[in-house]
């Protein structure tokens, strides 16, 4: 899935080609409303809202292909719509979860915190500085600096895990991991 201002060799991963459920996304599932309305961002080939849908979750899976998602399954409905260019798809809507994962497009993120309801939570996962040891992508427009995403939630949602570290699987990469909630008034 090439990202707009990447080159062909600056590609993020596929989404599509990975199978597997992020074990980040798994971990702090369980924190999100049961039956709770879930936001995929950039869902590729929509590993994540098959697992949320499979937990009982009513998935919104948006991306610029949704042609990458393949039989949605039932709880799952797709939305066309390109994050970067276009106006926001859903504004003034609320979900009980956003998830992102292997994307980023820095001018989204305060619409991102500010699509959670009262008790929502992000999860977050993406590539981070010193990414660019392991392969794509390797540009820095899409590597998060340290503490990226902990500054983006400041003030707006409490922090329950972070993590900015290097892993072997699915393959090895530098990346930030941020599950945070809104608190309820």
């Amino acid at each position: 899935m090439m990202r707009r201002g990447s080159s062909a060799s600056e590609a993020l991963v596929s989404h599509a080609s990975l199978e597997a459920a992020s074990s980040w996304i798994q971990k702090w599932a369980p924190l999100i409303r049961p039956g709770g309305e879930v936001l995929d961002v950039a869902c590729g080939g929509g590993r994540h809202s098959r697992l949320l849908a499979a937990l009982g979750h009513e998935v919104v899976a948006v991306d610029r292909d949704i042609g990458a998602f393949a039989a949605p399954p039932a709880g799952v409905t797709l939305v066309s719509a390109d994050l970067e260019s276009a106006a926001w798809p859903f504004p003034g809507r609320r979900f009980d979860a956003v998830v992102v994962t292997n994307y980023l497009h820095r001018p989204l993120l305060p619409t991102l915190v500010a699509s959670l309801e009262p008790g929502g939570v992000l999860l977050y996962e993406t590539f981070a500085l010193g990414n660019e040891c392991f392969g794509r992508p390797s540009n820095p427009d899409f590597l998060l600096r340290p503490g990226e995403l902990l500054e983006a939630v400041r003030g707006h949602l409490r922090v329950v895990a972070y993590e900015d570290r290097v892993v072997d699987t699915p393959r090895p990469a530098a990346i930030q991991r941020l599950c945070a909630r809104r608190e309820a008034p």
